[in-house]
């Protein structure tokens, strides 16, 4: 008797940062000290105003029962606040706001919501690995849109137009640009609400990265007539160094609103609410807590700039977001022959580029969530190889 797994998973490989990690864990139990520089894993703590509400709303008794699928009021006003303060947004907390469990969790309940199997997807390479992978879960068709360096990694549309579109019902964004760091404008924004509305194309822009080395945080809802056609997701997983925390949101019209709730509704029982009320500490924070986050990211990145320099990698020193995107030397064959050098040499792992998309294969990564310290060993380690 030979039990198969379901068509859908044929398609699904196992994340690469799973498979890596486990690579990386068999080297350490033989005895070597690998630095990870790979996952954008925040490595500093909460606001302590945060950790004090956590600790306060767990020891409430009352604290540990089922929550609305909703999310709590105040977490819905929280965000609402937040996007009106920073993002010059207006949401409805009570019909605009969806909180998740992670904006990757979004990413799922979105798919389900709009795409039926055979539906066709715009997904950007280099892009997020999980767009592509929830994409084959869902069984849609998934067509990729190259993002180029000499167009500053933002869609081509002259190209897109040339394409039949007639069948594409949703389109994955992601500014500023994870993995290539390149930032959002207000004139990219504009005409990507243009293309959405013009080709009857649900825009989902996934923006987890505006705060971090970043002056100008930007949302695509704040276009003139976004919401008829666009969603966007948020996260307090990079901003406010509450990635294990899980906690997300997905702002939207009230018709897509439902859509989704109807799908996360039926996979959850609500979040734990003192994770509620501690992000609601977070959201409150004043500016003065993302500049103190930016000023130990600034100094991080003047050492992986370094590193990049020491590899002979040429990059913009524009980038937002907690990585550093760089270009290869044309000597080296591709990116995974790089990054595997350097891990078997120095026992220093960097992400390369190729997993985000063909478009990424002369391109590494390095993450700035490891401690200066660790950096510094990092650039020793290489220099001495």
């Amino acid at each position: 008797m030979s039990i198969q797994p379901a068509n859908r998973i044929s398609e699904v490989k196992e994340y690469y940062f799973s498979k890596k990690l486990r690579e990386i864990d068999d080297m350490r139990k033989q005895g070597f000290d690998v630095i990870n520089l790979g996952i954008g894993n925040p490595d500093r703590s909460p606001s302590e105003l945060v950790l004090e509400e956590l600790n306060l709303s767990a020891a409430d008794k009352g604290s540990h029962g089922y929550q609305s699928y909703i999310g709590i009021p105040e977490l819905r006003d929280a965000f609402s606040k937040w996007y009106n303060k920073y993002f010059k947004v207006e949401l409805n907390p009570a019909n605009e706001i969806l909180p998740l469990m992670g904006s990757k969790e979004g990413i799922m309940h979105i798919s389900m919501a709009f795409l039926n199997k055979g539906d066709q997807v715009l997904v950007p390479n280099p892009g997020y690995p999980t767009y592509s992978s929830v994409s084959n879960l869902v069984e849609a068709e998934m067509i990729n849109y190259e993002l180029k360096e000499e167009l500053n990694w933002q869609p081509d549309f002259d190209e897109l137009e040339k394409l039949d579109l007639s069948k594409v019902k949703l389109m994955w964004v992601n500014y500023p640009n994870m993995p290539t760091g390149a930032n959002a404008t207000i004139e990219l924004f504009e005409k990507l609400v243009a293309f959405g509305k013009k080709h009857e194309i649900l825009v989902c822009n996934d923006n987890p990265y505006s705060f971090i080395l970043n002056d100008n945080p930007l949302s695509i809802l704040s276009i003139k007539g976004a919401k008829d056609i666009a969603i966007e997701l948020n996260s307090l997983s990079k901003s406010h160094n509450m990635a294990g925390w899980r906690i997300g949101m997905i702002a939207a019209n009230p018709t897509f609103i439902q859509y989704i709730l109807r799908v996360k509704s039926n996979m959850d029982s609500g979040m734990f609410k003192p994770l509620q009320l501690a992000a609601v500490k977070a959201l409150g924070l004043d500016k003065d807590w993302y500049q103190e986050v930016n000023e130990e990211y600034i100094q991080r990145r003047e050492l992986v700039w370094e590193i990049m320099d020491i590899l002979g990698c040429q990059y913009d020193k524009k980038q937002s977001g907690m990585f550093i995107w760089a270009k290869i030397p044309n000597e080296i064959e591709s990116s995974i022959q790089l990054s595997d050098k350097i891990l078997n040499k120095t026992h220093v792992f960097i992400t390369p580029g190729s997993i985000f998309g063909k478009q990424g294969d002369r391109y590494i990564r390095i993450s700035l969530c490891s401690k200066q310290e660790i950096l510094k060993e990092s650039i020793n380690r290489i220099k001495t190889a």
